[in-house]
Parts: C-alpha cells; sequence; structure tokens
C-alpha cells in the first residue's frame, strides 16, 4: 500500500503538491484551536478562507514555479489591506524557497528566494504587527531572513545530494557498460585463442591424412594389407578430425545456441599415441621420456601436447624424407620438451609466421616459459620449450 502510494505521488506531482496544501491549512486549524480562544482571529471562518488561499500557491510550486511564487507573493497584501497574516503565508514561503533550491541551479533558486523574502522583510518594516507589541518589527525581519536562509539550505542540500546520486548512477552505468564490453572482448580473445589451438589439431590431422592417402595410392596394388592398415588410420583420423571441427563450431557458438559437451583435452598420456600416429603416416618418431611426470596442472600438459604435435605436424610437411626425434624430461621444477627432425626444415623463402608457431609461444608464454625454434647446425630442424612447474597441493593429488 505504501509504495503504490508513493508511485502515485511520484506520478502525479500536482495531486502531491495538492495533498500538502490541505496538509498546511489542517496545520493552522490545529494550531488556531490550540491557542486561546482570545488570540484567535475574527471572524474565524473568513481567515481559515484566508489561510486556504495562501495555501494555493503550493499546489503549482512544481508544475508552474514561477506563478507559484507570483502567486504567493500576491498574499502579502493581505496583512496590508486586511491586517490578516495567516500562518499558511509563512509555511508556503517556505516550502516555495525548498522546493525552487531543491529542485533549480543555484542562479534561479537564489534569485527566487530573494524575491520571496526581500518583500516579506519591507512588509514587516511597514506593517509592524498587531496585538504582540513585545515583538518589533527588527525581531520579525531578523527572523523571517533566518527562515529563508535555512529554507534555501535545505533545498541546496537536497540538491547536491540529487546531484551526487545521479553522478554515482551514471558512474555505475558507465563502469557496467565497460565491464560489459570488457567482457565481451575477453570472450572474443579467448575464442580467437581457440580457434588458433584448434586449427594446430586439425591442421595435424589433415596432414597425417593426406601422407597416408599418398602412401595408400603407392602401395594399393602390390600391397593390399598395408593399403588396408593405413586406411583405417585415415578413417580414424578422419572421424578425430570431424570432432576437432565440431568443438570449433561449438565454440563459436552464441549463447542462444549453447554448445556441445566436449572431450577432454590431450595431454602426457596422450604424445606416445601421437608418435604412433606420425610413425604410422611416415615419418620414423623416437620418443625419450626422462624424469617422473608426476601430476602437472592440465594446462601444462597440454601445452607440452601441443608443442609436441606442431612440430611433429611441421616435420610432416616440411622435413621430407627424414627421421624425428621427440625427448620430453621432467624435473623437480620445469618440463623439458624438444622435438627435432633430420630433414630439411620450412622452405627459407618464406616470411609468414604461421599460428601454429604463433600458437607455441603464446602458451610457452602464458606459464612463464622459454621457447627456441630454428635450423640445427648439422641440418634439420628444432623446437625446444622450458615450462616451470609448480608442484600442485596435496587436494589435487588425491
Amino acid at each position: 500500500m505504501g509504495s503504490a502510494l508513493r508511485e502515485w505521488l511520484r506520478r502525479s506531482p500536482a495531486a502531491g503538491d495538492s495533498l500538502l496544501a490541505v496538509g498546511l491549512v489542517l496545520g493552522e486549524v490545529v494550531f488556531t484551536l490550540l491557542t486561546p480562544r482570545e488570540f484567535w482571529p475574527r471572524p474565524l471562518p473568513t481567515a481559515l478562507g484566508w489561510s486556504v488561499l495562501c495555501a494555493a500557491p503550493v499546489v503549482l510550486r512544481r508544475v508552474a514555479p514561477w506563478p507559484a511564487l507570483l502567486a504567493a507573493l500576491a498574499t502579502l497584501l493581505l496583512p496590508v489591506v486586511i491586517e490578516v497574516a495567516p500562518t499558511t503565508q509563512s509555511l508556503t514561503f517556505v516550502v516555495l524557497t525548498y522546493t525552487m533550491a531543491a529542485y533549480r541551479p543555484v542562479r534561479p533558486a537564489l534569485v527566487a528566494a530573494v524575491g520571496l523574502w526581500l518583500p516579506v522583510a519591507v512588509v514587516n518594516a511597514l506593517v509592524p504587527p498587531v496585538g504582540i507589541p513585545q515583538v518589533g518589527s527588527a525581531f520579525l525581519i531578523a527572523n523571517n531572513i533566518l527562515v529563508g536562509i535555512v529554507s534555501f539550505s535545505v533545498g541546496r542540500t537536497v540538491h547536491a545530494r540529487r546531484s551526487s546520486t545521479e553522478a554515482l548512477r551514471e558512474r555505475a552505468r558507465v563502469a557496467e557498460a565497460n565491464q560489459r564490453a570488457l567482457a565481451e572482448q575477453a570472450v572474443a580473445d579467448e575464442r580467437r585463442r581457440i580457434a588458433r589451438e584448434l586449427h594446430d589439431v586439425v591442421a595435424h590431422h589433415v596432414s597425417v591424412m593426406g601422407v597416408l592417402a599418398t602412401g595408400v595410392r603407392r602401395v594399393l596394388r602390390r600391397d593390399p594389407d598395408s593399403a588396408d592398415e593405413a586406411m583405417a588410420t585415415i578413417e580414424e583420423t578422419s572421424r578425430a578430425t570431424l570432432r576437432e571441427l565440431r568443438r570449433l563450431l561449438d565454440v563459436l557458438r552464441t549463447e542462444a545456441e549453447p554448445a556441445a559437451e566436449l572431450a577432454p583435452q590431450p595431454g602426457i598420456a596422450g604424445i606416445e599415441a601421437l608418435t604412433d600416429q606420425v610413425r604410422e603416416a611416415g615419418l620414423p618418431v623416437t620418443l625419450t621420456v626422462t624424469g617422473t611426470p608426476g601430476q602437472l596442472e592440465e594446462g601444462v600438459a597440454l601445452t607440452v601436447y601441443r608443442i609436441v604435435q606442431e612440430a611433429l605436424t611441421n616435420a610432416l610437411k616440411h622435413a621430407g624424407t627424414a627421421t624425428a626425434r621427440v625427448r620430453v624430461g621432467f624435473g623437480g621444477d620445469a618440463v623439458e620438451v624438444e622435438v627435432t627432425d633430420t630433414g630439411r626444415g620450412p622452405s627459407p623463402d618464406t616470411d609468414r609466421i604461421g599460428h601454429g608457431l604463433v600458437g607455441m609461444r603464446e602458451r610457452v608464454g602464458l606459464y612463464g616459459g622459454i621457447l627456441r625454434t630454428g635450423a640445427r647446425s648439422g641440418g634439420g630442424y628444432r623446437v625446444y620449450a622450458r615450462i616451470p612447474v609448480e608442484p600442485l597441493p596435496e587436494s589435487s593429488r588425491r
């Protein structure tokens, strides 16, 4: 009920101001009834009628503030003409001063305050109070000026608080918009990073299928069994490629199109299967693991796997007739991975840096490691990475 009333008053300011004017009149009625009868204005009904007239400008205080000020100033003629000064007249001046100070800029509010209370001081000086000899004009002038200053100060305080609240709301809105933009940018960056990662996987599988298809064509007639094994490998690799492509499409879906469940990312355990797959594709690979793998973070394990995958993919593409060697070493504070081949390496006349090399650098740099790539002095190509690792807490090992 209370919230509904506040909402109604907010939507109908004139109705709320009308209730305020009625409240001012009722306040004077109560004040009059509480005073001794000898001090009641005569005749009482006429005095109450003048009180209603003095409170009427309050109804217009927000919808038409300047006409309300003029109407309030016109009521100053009452004590001059008929020697009647209702209490609602002073209360109306207080309300109008507060309203202009709270809802208007400082200059119009100051003009309104001076325009209201200066004539009040003039009337008090010209028309001394009747029936209260102990109260002089100087006291009334000082009292009214003090009331005007207090009303104006309270209004300006409310105005400053309202302006501060609006400024805070605007800052919060801008901060929320910036936060949303940063979040969207972070999502876009993450999707680009994942796209580069999936490029590594798909490019490797496609390269393997291409090499196997070439081998099948060469041995299909003279060695059908070997061709059949190669075709089975191509079939399995194609399924893996389709799964990775599905991942790529799932990642790039919008929020309205939820992604499907993704299979676990490969890690250290998948390196042996990876080298077997490359070996079947025609590149002899030797895998050497030193040290104890222990418990690695999934991101570090995935980074090691992707480095080996990208290096072997490049060897398949560029090494020609060659052999490759993969060495993974686990130490107490770091894991090292080195992939070398004896081939001719990438063509020296290309200036393009592929996504694979950029992806390796970003992955290794993410964990504070180092990456070195380049031709070997004795021929071939070398990829070396060292990634510092930290022991996982006991809770992660259970």
